[in-house]
């Protein structure tokens, strides 16, 4: 069992006396970290040559984000040979702020050959004795998430070394009964992947659907041209003028108009909590900042039973946009999943008087991000930037009539719902996966013959 002076990791409580716990350091091949080659992101490329470069906004829990991976070349590749990731590899942050740090995934194969930097641990289990499957369930459960927060010295910017992931304390069943709850809570990851994947696939066709009807105004442009507009009845062509007029903002629909992004629904800012505000986990309501709205309620979510306003009250299905942070990872629309919480600063809610206006409005502030994501970035102070309501008041847009509203929506709606419905699934998997695998490490639930 674990030695004096160590932290006990509450996964490790319970086990069946046969199994036994270890320091994750004793039964590794290989624990250490990378480091940004010479030359720092100057030397980065954008298709690949040789290694891919792994850093710490591609590891997300239990899943791997390739968005805007990096490769090297071969020279530095060859400066980071300490830091190649092998198949099967564990990695997990090991730096950043509440948001990233702590996050575990497995390398996938599709982006082998690569390494990682010096934000991003590798973790190599022999797997004569561990599995490496197994080995992320027990490092991404909430749980176990705790217990990593434990080992920071404090400050928002977490971080902790090599010494620290050696000696966590991790629970070792016999290796078939490991391989056996990794395949069960893989199973779960597998719906949860193809949900994100659907979600990927909708997002795009009601994306390009807006791009086509409100930003390059190709069924105005086909009236022009004497041509039907493609993909489209006539009903809903009738809706769309064959004319352009001019604006602010150049050539629009004739019959639309420019409004400030501001005007387009109702923007109510969080509250501000102080310390004192806060109480126990679990009492009163989660107060959701950005990082929630990323990752969900965690162990490190604050709870408080302040009195709000119904407006700073958020309930799932609410439209949120966090307008502050650091620019490229923090600005963006959310839908929230989470059940009921109290709103934090730096986070609109967003309230629309009508579905239609509020999905509409969704697509709109995510087609419109790249713009808000630069506004901020051009005042960023410390790594945080920022988007005002002076900045919304000026940003102008396009507004189109009640009828074209109403097409989107009946073209849309179904998509954003399936979308939301995969959402909300994917949650209750999430949480279905977390509360089985203490349940199948105290020998409650047998892999075999309950699930």
């Amino acid at each position: 069992m674990a030695g004096d002076n160590v932290r006990m990791c509450p996964t490790v409580e319970n086990l069946p006396d046969s199994w036994q716990v270890k320091r994750l350091g004793s039964f590794c091949i290989k624990i250490g970290t990378g480091a940004t080659p010479c030359g720092g992101s100057e030397v980065y490329l954008k298709s690949r040559v040789s290694h891919a470069l792994v850093r710490s906004q591609h590891v997300f829990d239990r899943h791997f984000d390739a968005t805007g991976l990096a490769f090297i070349t071969e020279p530095h590749a060859k400066e980071l040979r300490s830091a190649e990731v092998h198949s099967g590899d564990v990695l997990l942050n090991i730096t950043g702020d509440g948001v990233i740090f702590g996050r575990c995934c497995i390398v996938p194969e599709r982006i082998l050959p690569a390494c990682v930097n010096q934000h991003v641990s590798i973790i190599r289990p022999d797997r004569r004795e561990c599995d490496p499957g197994y080995l992320l369930s027990v490092l991404t459960h909430p749980a176990t998430k705790g217990y990593i927060e434990s080992f920071n010295s404090g400050g928002s910017r977490r971080a902790i070394t090599k010494g620290h992931i050696e000696s966590f304390e991790i629970p070792l069943p016999p290796l078939a009964e490991q391989k056996a709850i990794a395949a069960a809570l893989g199973a779960l990851d597998d719906k949860i992947e193809l949900n994100r994947r659907m979600n990927a696939t909708l997002e795009a066709m009601a994306r390009a659907l807006f791009q086509s009807w409100f930003v390059d105004f190709e069924p105005v442009r086909a009236k022009i041209d004497g041509r039907q507009p493609l993909g489209m009845d006539r009903t809903t062509a009738d809706q769309f003028p064959a004319t352009f007029q001019n604006s602010s903002l150049g050539h629009i629909p004739s019959g639309w108009r420019t409004i400030p992004l501001y005007e387009t629904a109702q923007y109510v800012n969080g509250a501000a909590f102080k310390n004192e505000d806060f109480c126990a986990a679990g009492e009163g309501l989660p107060v959701i900042k950005i990082a929630e709205l990323k990752d969900g309620i965690t162990t490190q979510t604050k709870w408080s039973k302040r009195q709000a306003g119904p407006d700073q009250l958020i309930d799932t299905g609410d439209l949120l946009y966090s307008w502050s942070g650091s620019p490229d990872t923090s600005l963006d629309a959310f839908l929230w999943s989470g059940g009921r919480g109290l709103l934090n600063q730096h986070i609109f809610k967003v309230i629309a008087p009508t579905n239609a206006q509020m999905r509409f409005v969704y697509y709109l502030l995510q087609y419109l991000r790249p713009v808000l994501v630069e506004t901020a970035r051009n005042k960023q102070t410390t790594g945080l930037g920022h988007v005002t309501v002076a900045d919304m008041k000026r940003l102008l847009v396009c507004w189109p009539t009640k009828e074209v509203f109403a097409a989107f929506d009946r073209i849309v709606g179904s998509i954003f719902d399936q979308a939301f419905a995969n959402t909300l699934q994917s949650r209750t998997l999430a949480t279905l996966r977390d509360t089985l695998l203490p349940k199948l490490l105290s020998g409650e639930v047998s892999v075999t013959s309950d699930l």
